[in-house]
């Protein structure tokens, strides 16, 4: 039997780059209350740092710092551009795949009177909901799938999603660590459940030596700290052009409305470019189903 993954570490990044940037980058445009009270004790070390600007001397303290900033500077537009598609079409489904610490059933009151669903391997949930258990308001409905092992449809059929009602899917941050098998397979699940209407916002990264070689950099930094790389255990899998994705989109019944490149949404949104050439290289997708 398959050996169960354990909860996933980048999830935990995320959100203190969220935590780090709630009211401080974007304000205005972005803000996420919820992120800090996800994060331990001691995961929220780093945030304060970043929040108070305040740069630590020693040097392990130093690379968990420039990791939690620069990760800040990165999920802001990320988060703004998912969030504006969202509230574009508001369907009265909403389902998070690989939802890790998202916070958005809580902090987006345009979701209050929805029914929304959030998907993610096992062990990442049962970790998101022990952390989730004091934010106030309506919790999502949990749905355990691996994907690329578990049965999405079914899952979320059993679960209380109705394929005949229009859906909204939020797939932020996943598509990387899918194999293009894994992820097309997952498309073609979305489409056999998705009424006329739906909306399929996706995030996914464009190939480049340049990102491969940062993340390289990254995991060394990481090691020259005595620890292991936050992507050890989940590396990327899979990267596609704009052209590839809108095709696979379109196969499956997606028409594509809409395409951001994040590096000109942070310019949008005046965020601190530090790392124009990651930005450059991540994109959020909106595709409808006619």
């Amino acid at each position: 039997m398959p050996k169960t993954p354990p909860a996933s570490r980048t999830a935990v990044l995320v959100c203190q780059g969220r935590a780090a940037a709630d009211g401080l980058i974007a304000a205005g445009r972005f803000a996420d209350p919820t992120a800090m009270r996800l994060l331990r004790a001691d995961e929220g070390e780093a945030v304060r740092w970043v929040r108070d600007a305040a740069v630590p001397r020693p040097w392990r303290q130093r690379v968990d710092y420039e990791t939690v900033r620069a990760n800040a500077e990165m999920i802001v537009p990320r988060t703004v551009a998912i969030d504006d598609a969202v509230r574009a079409r508001l369907n009265p489904q909403v389902v998070i795949l690989g939802a890790g610490l998202d916070g958005r059933a809580w902090r987006m009151p345009e979701l209050a009177d929805k029914t929304v669903f959030e998907v993610d391997q096992p062990s990442s949930q049962r970790d998101k909901r022990e952390r989730a258990a004091g934010l106030p308001g309506t919790p999502p409905t949990f749905v355990a799938v691996d994907f690329g092992r578990g049965r999405l449809a079914e899952a979320l059929a059993a679960a209380g999603h109705h394929s005949s009602e229009p859906t909204t899917w939020i797939w932020e941050g996943v598509v990387p660590y899918l194999s293009t098998a894994e992820v097309s397979a997952t498309v073609a699940a979305l489409a056999g459940c998705s009424a006329p209407t739906s909306r399929l916002i996706v995030n996914f990264q464009l190939p480049g030596t340049s990102v491969t070689l940062g993340r390289f950099v990254a995991r060394l930094l990481m090691a020259s700290t005595g620890r292991r790389s936050v992507w050890a255990n989940e590396p990327w899998r899979s990267t596609w052009t704009p052209a590839a994705m809108a095709a696979l989109l379109a196969h499956h019944g997606f028409t594509v409305t809409g395409d951001h490149a994040l590096l000109d949404t942070a310019r949008t949104l005046a965020v601190p470019i530090r790392h124009a050439t990651s930005l450059a290289h991540s994109r959020v997708m909106v595709a409808d189903r006619t």
